[in-house]
């Protein structure tokens, strides 16, 4: 069963939800009792996901997406508009990070990487303006990484999507003064990204260092903290990183 949303709450949408940052963030803001709208291309994960959250007593609707085609973007966001009669938040968490050293040449995971990291973004954006710029309000929350602060040896075109979803942040909140913008970086996090990585050496180093990483919830909470703030406060930036990570 889908709830309508109340005065108090906000639909909010959310890409990559079957899992990791996605799933926690939707877990996460069902509890505070908004309507969450999750899409990701396993549609079984995201039925399941759906399913716990309305026995909670929240209200989420699952629609299988691909953020890649800009067809499936637009029928995720008309979906949600359909059903709840607005969008208020989108959060652009979907993301692969295939990491390794320019030189293995791994040319197709590069343009996995920009079709996924960076035109799901733009395609999200795109698909939600019309709607949020009709409404007078909206809320578009990117999920960037402390990769688009610095930039590491095997996460050079990784690092440079998440740079892109920064600056992409940055323009679009200059270009509103009716929506609000917000980017999320996470340091080391413990989702299901690591297994997109396909060099085994690269991989082998990165989980070396997943002992410090944080739950994803913790990027759940850091959504969750941008969307409630007053329609007037604009949190534009969050970075959010175990301790220990240098």
């Amino acid at each position: 069963m889908t709830l309508p949303p109340t005065a108090a709450s906000k639909v909010v949408l959310i890409t990559g939800a079957g899992s990791g940052i996605g799933e926690a963030t939707a877990r996460r803001l069902a509890a505070a009792g908004h309507p969450v709208v999750l899409g990701a291309r396993r549609a079984e994960r995201l039925a399941a996901l759906a399913k716990e959250i309305e026995a909670d007593g929240g209200s989420a609707l699952p629609y299988a997406l691909d953020v890649t085609d800009p067809v499936s973007v637009r029928s995720f966001v008309t979906a949600a508009h359909d059903r709840y009669g607005r969008v208020d938040v989108l959060v652009n968490n979907a993301g692969v990070m295939p990491l390794s050293r320019l030189d293995a040449l791994r040319t197709d995971e590069w343009d996995r990487m920009i079709d996924v990291n960076l035109r799901g973004v733009l395609h999200g954006i795109a698909a939600v303006l019309p709607i949020m710029s009709a409404q007078g309000a909206g809320h578009i929350v990117n999920i960037a990484s402390v990769s688009g602060l610095r930039v590491d040896p095997t996460a050079a075109v990784y690092s440079a999507t998440k740079h892109a979803v920064r600056a992409l942040s940055e323009g679009l909140r200059q270009e509103s003064r009716k929506l609000r913008v917000t980017v999320i970086s996470p340091g080391l996090t413990r989702s299901e990204l690591v297994d997109s990585i396909g060099d085994h050496d690269t991989r082998d180093a990165v989980m070396d260092q997943m002992s410090i990483a944080i739950p994803a919830a913790a990027i759940g909470e850091a959504v969750h903290y941008a969307i409630a703030q007053p329609s007037d406060i604009d949190v534009n930036e969050l970075v959010v990183r175990p301790t220990a990570q240098g």
